[in-house]
């Protein structure tokens, strides 16, 4: 399976990108921490990827990731999450009904 990677947040030690597979679909997300010799990944899946998909999706995240942003480093460790997205949450208060809605009624995210 093919990947995207589409870049969420940059810092000056740290990286998020959402995982977009060949379909379109959300396939999760991987958040990069670079120290002078270790770089840290913390890879959040949704649920149905196999070993075999998780170790390819490792390999393509240090090859066009982490390699490109930091060539000299000593090691890549990733811990992985599988399961499924719960939301997205904020503190920004809702205005307004449509918003009340879509994020329940304290605004911090949706009715489950």
């Amino acid at each position: 399976m093919a990947y995207r990677f589409e870049r969420e947040a940059r810092t000056a030690h740290s990286e998020v990108f959402v995982i977009v597979d060949d379909d379109g679909a959300e396939a999760g997300r991987v958040d990069l921490h670079f120290t002078p010799s270790i770089t840290y990944g913390t890879l959040c899946l949704n649920e149905g990827i196999d070993e075999d998909g998780i170790q390819d999706l490792i390999g393509e995240i240090d090859e066009r990731l982490v390699q490109t942003a930091d060539p000299y480093r000593e090691d890549f460790v990733v811990t992985v999450w599988s399961g499924r997205a719960a939301g997205v949450y904020s503190d920004e208060d809702a205005d307004d009904e449509d918003a009340e809605e879509d994020f329940g009624e304290n605004g911090n995210g949706p009715r489950l």
